[in-house]
């Protein structure tokens, strides 16, 4: 590209968008990349505060900041995006469909390590909706060497940096613990909150069993549900250190494999994760704090066993960074930092 003075550009090829921004109004392209300058374009690029301004000289060594924008796009998008238009040097990956964004962070990191360009996205292992932004790309200059984009492309080893796990909703089966609510003492106020949970990812309650305190009705329950084909079991309530609460005991009792016990998350610290049989259905355990908190561990947790994607120890242990709910007077979750950390 070549600079020159604004006046003297007629006949000449933009190398750019020119944005206009007007407070109030527009802040948008007023010209494209690739147009031709007339006589009566000057005073308009005048007023966007261009006294000079850079025209197209072809070069091939180098790429135009739209065409570098195509390829970030193309080593960035995954199973479930599409582009936005380029615009200004920039091309956004939009959500096809509701599910769980994973990025594979050491990919993102290589990219945006080699300097004069960029890959800006939300968190991972979050959950996206339709139409959805997730990410935005661009180079920096308005050219940029093809052997930078070529390095670009090596270390991304080829693959998308990011994919949209569609959700699966699940056919769910509750057992309600606790001797308060087996002997009608007090009203069941965990499971709609459950119930409203799993509702907002699509998913059916198949079944509902309540239980006392008794280890071995709970491990019975838990199976029953399971044989009667629950994608997912959630038992709720009965997760404390204190001498009545079984549940951990009843969930290890069914030949569930605990992936872990506790979790660095306030609320939602005694949360227990398990998987159960060949198939690997999730049986969860979860403390009380889930009935009257906001946001927990739950929250976090269940989109991605609703996009099936498996949950580790390591991962759960991720989340200490970022585990502490700030309890805000009005919750903005997921639009905040809690859980960000895996």
């Amino acid at each position: 590209m070549k600079l020159m003075r604004t006046q003297d550009a007629v006949g000449q090829v933009l190398c750019h968008d020119i944005t206009q921004i007007i407070p109030g109004v527009t802040k948008d392209a007023v010209f494209r990349k690739g147009h031709i300058i007339r006589e009566e374009d000057i005073p308009v690029l005048l007023s966007c505060g261009k006294d000079t301004i850079y025209i197209w000289e072809n070069n091939e060594n180098m790429l135009h900041e739209n065409d570098a924008a195509q390829i970030l796009y193309d080593i960035s998008a995954g199973q479930g995006m599409h582009p936005s238009p380029v615009k200004e040097g920039k091309i956004e990956l939009i959500a096809d469909y509701d599910g769980l964004l994973k990025i594979d962070r050491e990919k993102l990191l290589s990219v945006n390590s080699l300097g004069e360009m960029m890959i800006a996205s939300r968190h991972g292992n979050t959950q996206v909706r339709a139409g959805d932004k997730i990410a935005g790309t661009r180079v920096i200059p308005l050219v940029i060497e093809k052997e930078k984009m070529k390095k670009a492309r090596e270390v991304s080893g080829g693959g998308p940096i990011f994919h949209v796990m569609p959700f699966h909703p699940k056919k769910v089966g509750i057992v309600t613990t606790g001797n308060e609510v087996f002997h009608g003492r007090i009203e069941d106020k965990f499971t709609p909150v459950i119930i409203s949970k799993l509702e907002a990812f699509g998913c059916t309650v198949m079944g509902h069993e309540i239980s006392d305190d008794n280890h071995e009705r709970i491990t019975g329950q838990i199976l029953s549900l399971l044989s009667r084909g629950a994608e997912m079991v959630v038992c709720t309530g009965g997760m404390s250190v204190d001498p009545d609460d079984r549940t951990p005991l009843a969930i290890r009792n069914t030949g569930a494999q605990i992936v872990s016990y506790g979790a660095p998350v306030l609320p939602g610290a005694m949360f227990l994760l398990s998987y159960f049989g060949e198939n690997r259905i999730p049986v969860l355990g979860l403390p009380g704090c889930v009935m009257y908190a906001k946001r927990t561990i739950f929250d976090l947790v269940l989109p991605r066993l609703i996009a099936d994607d498996p949950v580790t120890a390591r991962d759960l242990a991720a989340l200490g960074e970022g585990g502490l709910c700030l309890s805000c007077p009005v919750c903005t979750f997921p639009n905040c930092g809690f859980g960000k950390g895996w």
